[in-house]
């Protein structure tokens, strides 16, 4: 065998976790060979936040992540923060501005990112193997053995980056989770996170006429002191409802469980509708379309069976209550979600209970490690999940050992 197929880490999955530990272990000195299937390098980075990539958010903790572990997550994003990654940006002048809720983005483009990560894996002197195909893996004699399509490879570590099943038109697949289980480690059951939800066609057709509409509003699901809450946009389509409030809360939403939508939070409607009611000739859709869109005004007393050119003056004081009650408190079922094609990550994955959570390696299997989406940990919507990528393959890279002995 020629020397230069014998590596002390081999990591499947050039993507953001994989290119970061890669590089990090690369500069420690290790001899590292990097595998993707794709061709083209890093295309979920390159299509991120509108082509500028939402790298990464400045309010990061453990309490954006869900996991079946919580507390997973906090040793690795402790160990590289959202300022360590900037320090990185800095070392190459990349430019990056603050949208809101402290969500970072390049101020060019996303391919920024990805020349900051393939610049600091040549500088690890980091083996590439693009269009690869891992067919095969196997463990010998404290070696994994990797049969690829352009040969055997061999290393004493096999990191798995190969992220999760969201976006499968860019090569997104299961992959990593057959690695796991093929070594016997647990795996929750996937799902789309951070994804549209869906309606049954027939309820949802009285909705139909909004889709293009958005606006602020409350959305919660579940029951509880602390269910989870988000005040963010919220998207009408033709199948039923997205935009950042309803990805947030999908990957909270269990199925057959409603959610419930506050659509007026700015004030407490009953007490402003019974307020204004007196001598007011105002009609209800005027009043409504002065804090909606019109289309929904609209929209919104068709359903309740209401004339659109019903005065409020004369609406009855009940009718006021439960209309305001229903605004405040709508609450709808989703059937399902759009899938992985239109999801931004999966939810669930390799349990984070077989993994040290210092050096993502697997508790039961020494020199097999697990790292960014593939794993258990699902962030919120804003740059969280690239941070947690960037902070497990650091975390990974950090602990990496050479091999004992090379052949």
């Amino acid at each position: 065998m020629s020397k230069q197929h014998v590596f002390d880490v081999a990591i499947i999955g050039a993507g953001a976790a994989g290119m970061m530990c890669a590089a990090v272990a690369g500069q420690r000195g290790l001899k590292v060979v990097l595998i993707d299937h794709a061709r083209k390098l890093a295309e979920k980075i390159r299509i991120s936040g509108g082509g500028r990539c939402n790298f990464t958010n400045l309010g990061t903790t453990q309490q954006q992540f869900i996991s079946g572990n919580p507390n997973f997550c906090r040793s690795a994003l402790s160990g590289y923060t959202p300022q360590d990654f900037l320090a990185l940006l800095k070392k190459y002048n990349i430019a990056w501005h603050e949208k809101h809720k402290g969500q970072l983005f390049c101020d060019h483009s996303s391919e920024d990112i990805i020349h900051v990560l393939r610049s600091e894996c040549e500088q690890g002197r980091v083996a590439w193997r693009m269009g690869c195909t891992v067919n095969e893996i196997g463990k010998d004699n404290n070696q994994f053995r990797l049969q690829t399509s352009e040969g055997t490879i061999k290393a004493a570590s096999l990191v798995v980056a190969t992220g999760g099943m969201a976006i499968p038109q860019l090569g997104a697949s299961d992959y990593g989770l057959k690695i796991a289980r093929q070594f016997g480690l647990k795996v929750l059951e996937p799902r789309p996170a951070l994804v549209p939800l869906t309606f049954d066609s027939a309820f949802w057709k009285r909705f139909s006429t909004l889709a293009g509409v958005s606006l602020e509003a409350d959305i919660s699901t579940g029951s509880g002191k602390k269910k989870p809450l988000f005040h963010e946009d919220v998207l009408f389509t033709h199948k039923g409802l997205s935009g950042p409030g309803i990805l947030q809360i999908s990957s909270y939403w269990e199925p057959a469980t409603p959610i419930t939508l506050n659509l007026q939070t700015e004030l407490d409607l009953e007490t402003e509708l019974i307020r204004k009611k007196s001598g007011n000739r105002q009609q209800l859709l005027t009043v409504l379309g002065g804090m909606w869109p019109k289309r929904l005004a609209e929209c919104w007393l068709d359903n309740q069976g209401m004339a659109q050119d019903i005065r409020l003056a004369d609406m009855p004081d009940k009718k006021i209550r439960e209309l305001a009650a229903l605004i405040h408190a709508w609450q709808l079922t989703p059937t399902g979600t759009a899938g992985y094609k239109k999801a931004e990550v999966m939810k669930g994955g390799v349990d984070t209970a077989e993994l040290d959570q210092k050096t993502m390696q697997a508790k039961k299997l020494p020199g097999l490690y697990f790292i960014g989406e593939v794993l258990d940990v699902t962030g919120w919507l804003g740059g969280y999940n690239f941070q947690w990528a960037w902070a497990s393959g650091v975390a990974c890279g950090q602990a990496l050992q050479p091999a004992a002995c090379t052949m």
